[in-house]
């Protein structure tokens, strides 16, 4: 039996730098930041000025008042929360969304309201998790066939539900 918490300690740590966009305004936002010892995701929040109300079916793009410098080889995976996904149907559009390591944008994150109701967001309301994940990046060769495998070209449900 493994104690809670037990991981910490083989738990590696990757420097990820943060840096505020517009200092007078966005001052009061939060740095994304893990909300229990073995979180997968940090949550960020939403930098906007006023609420904006997501109507059923809209897609809005929300500002988190931050733009990120990731080591190369890894890239940021923005991800749903999923209380807001359950329970509102407010998920991340192109989900996951990737952030590169050599972008120095804003980190903005595209949502779409499935639900039926509108939903409101507030300023540094928690919006989405950023998940860093290494990137191991593929040599492409181009060649006359592929190997043959059991399942071929079985797909969208081939293997079963």
């Amino acid at each position: 039996m493994v104690e809670e918490g037990s991981g910490a300690a083989c738990r590696q740590r990757l420097k990820v730098k943060f840096c505020r966009l517009r200092p007078a305004e966005d001052g009061d936002m939060a740095l994304p930041v893990y909300h229990s010892e073995l979180a997968a995701g940090m949550d960020v929040r939403a930098a906007v000025p006023e609420p904006v109300i997501m109507e059923a079916g809209a897609i809005r793009m929300l500002p988190t008042g931050f733009a990120v410098a990731i080591p190369a080889g890894y890239e940021i995976q923005v991800r749903q929360r999923s209380g807001l996904a359950i329970k509102h149907g407010i998920t991340v559009v192109n989900a996951p969304g990737t952030i590169d390591a050599d972008y120095r944008g804003e980190i903005m994150v595209g949502l779409i309201n499935l639900g039926g109701e509108p939903f409101t967001i507030n300023r540094h309301d928690r919006i989405a998790q950023l998940v860093v994940a290494p990137v191991l990046p593929a040599e492409v060769e181009e060649v006359g066939e592929l190997d043959v495998t059991v399942r071929q070209d079985g797909g969208f449900g081939h293997t079963g539900l």
